[in-house]
């Protein structure tokens, strides 16, 4: 038992949200550089650096510089086994991110300086309080010209309604950027601009009023740094690891992950503060990691991650005892048996077989159509976690074959992108036209291109203007329900796990047919049913 405690003290899960831009996967290549994973960081969008970021591994995130699909980063740092779930930033990809969310233990908040707190921001982040998740937010890109610190701090704490205490601050901005003042450890980081892409050289000085550092960073700058660090001890309080891990206080760091400024800093107090491995409720009691028995769930289904071999992957998290390979594991919803020769480890698109894997660890299942998204495996326990959402699409398009040769692997194709969660697929009851729903635009876009790519067949689609999709709750048997039914059979689908659902063309039809049918629920939120 206590080789399974020690695995789970050195673990530490976390995922990294941020408005697209806020530069969320250079600093997760920059943690990896730090950890030693990858030798030379690349860039997002720099077209003189040809190397392209490690965590952007689909052919149209490389195109357009932004990340589309989750994935899932595992390194080794100080004694430590981290394991990163890089979410997509771009609003169109949203569902993604939540579910992801379901599956992490704490999170880091990408802040751009000039543009402060975004509106994707606010919302992930509201997702986060209402998990209480332990939030740390890291304020990127200060080599830019960029709002005031402090005015920063304050609208952070206003826009997203949290309490924050800085944990370094900036020596100057933008052109006159010189480094970094790290509270936590009460030293002086001045960074060197020529290595952008590697890591870059640090000096220190362990008091602030060290005549020498007037000699540095110049007597202007020094009197400036003091003065604010005086600032930040009258007006903010101090750091709790306790109020930081029940999600009541916030550490904030500075930095330009472009630039390798204020990276470590991070990545050093994140591994002392971090929550290790948490307890996950069930729907029948809560679950501890340090249980014997193995529990996970699925929180992502990934198709063709290599093209070459038509493969589909089921990312589980892993919250309590050790999963091992070649032993039999329940898939609770079917009541089946199922054992698993060659689950994967991640490094983005490298994957590597284990033979074990520990509470906090993501493993990849391969999966040949049996796993939801929501799924429990356990090790004979009847149980399944709960809160694995399918949010009410915003966008809805008919979807239609663009080649009747090809309708089988556009079925198929359908079919499995669907079970990734990229978006959600209803087929109307009186005449089985396929409608797609999604919660970003940008997501047809995606989907043809990989239905082309992945599968060889082609669709076109067709405008739709609906308002919402909600799901149907009632006694299909009463009278009620067949007059709503009867009235509405125009608008009535089923969902792919054959729920129904009332497609709503606006929110004043929603207002009429609740106040007309009162024991008809309609629900906005579908959690995956388990049974």
């Amino acid at each position: 038992m206590s080789d399974l405690i020690k695995e789970i003290q050195k673990r530490k899960t976390f995922g990294i949200i941020s408005h697209p831009d806020a530069g969320k996967t250079t600093l997760t290549e920059k943690l990896l550089l730090f950890g030693g994973a990858i030798q030379e960081a690349g860039a997002v969008k720099s077209n003189k650096i040809k190397k392209g970021a490690t965590s952007d591994f689909m052919e149209i995130e490389r195109q357009r510089g932004i990340s589309v699909a989750t994935s899932v980063l595992a390194f080794e740092y100080k004694d430590h086994k981290i394991n990163i779930l890089d979410t997509p930033g771009h609003k169109d990809f949203a569902e993604d991110t939540y579910r992801t969310l379901t599956a992490v233990d704490s999170v880091i908040v990408v802040i751009d300086v000039a543009k402060g707190v975004e509106e994707q921001t606010e919302k992930l982040v509201k997702v986060c309080r209402m998990r209480n998740i332990p939030m740390l937010v890291f304020i990127n890109k200060l080599d830019r010209e960029g709002k005031d610190a402090f005015d920063l701090l304050d609208e952070v704490e206003q826009k997203l309604g949290l309490r924050v205490v800085p944990l370094s601050i900036p020596i100057g901005m933008g052109s006159d950027f010189q480094g970094i003042y790290n509270i936590w450890e009460n030293n002086i980081q001045l960074f060197l601009e020529e290595k952008k892409q590697k890591v870059g050289d640090t000096v220190k000085f362990d008091d602030i009023n060290d005549p020498s550092i007037d000699e540095v960073i110049g007597e202007k700058a020094a009197q400036n740094l003091r003065d604010e660090l005086e600032l930040v001890q009258s007006v903010y309080p101090e750091f709790s690891r306790d109020d930081y891990m029940s999600g009541d206080l916030q550490p904030v760091f500075f930095g330009s992950a472009l630039n390798n400024f204020g990276v470590r800093e991070l990545l050093d107090a994140f591994i002392e503060i971090a929550p290790m491995p948490q307890p996950k409720e069930s729907d029948t009691r809560l679950v501890k990691p340090e249980e014997s028995n193995f529990t996970g769930f699925v929180f992502k289904i990934h198709a063709n991650m290599d093209p070459k071999h038509r493969d589909r992957l089921a990312f589980v998290k892993i919250v309590s005892g050790t999963f091992k390979r070649n032993e039999n594991y329940l898939l609770v919803r079917e009541g089946k048996k199922m054992k698993f020769s060659s689950p994967n480890a991640f490094f983005a698109d490298k994957k590597e077989i284990v033979d074990e894997s520990f509470p906090g660890d993501i493993v990849g299942l391969h999966d040949t159509g049996s796993f939801r998204i929501g799924d429990t495996l356990t090790g004979g326990e009847k149980l399944s976690f709960k809160g694995v959402p399918s949010f009410s699409p915003e966008h809805f398009r008919y979807i239609n074959n663009n080649d009747p040769l090809k309708a089988k692997q556009l079925a198929k194709g359908i079919d499995q992108l669907m079970d990734e969660g990229v978006a959600q697929l209803f087929t109307l009851e009186m005449n089985n036209r396929k409608i797609i729903g999604t919660v970003g635009a940008l997501q047809y876009e995606v989907i043809q291109y990989r239905l082309e790519h992945e599968y060889g067949a082609k669709c076109t689609y067709e405008p739709l203007s609906m308002h919402k999709a909600c799901w149907v709750e009632a006694d299909e048997k009463s009278e009620e329900f067949k007059e709503f039914a009867r009235l509405k059979q125009r608008f009535l689908a089923r969902d792919k796990y054959n729920q129904l659902v009332f497609l709503a063309d606006s929110s004043f039809t929603i207002h009429m047919t609740q106040e007309k049918f009162p024991n008809v629920k309609l629900h906005f939120i579908s959690e995956f049913s388990n049974d």
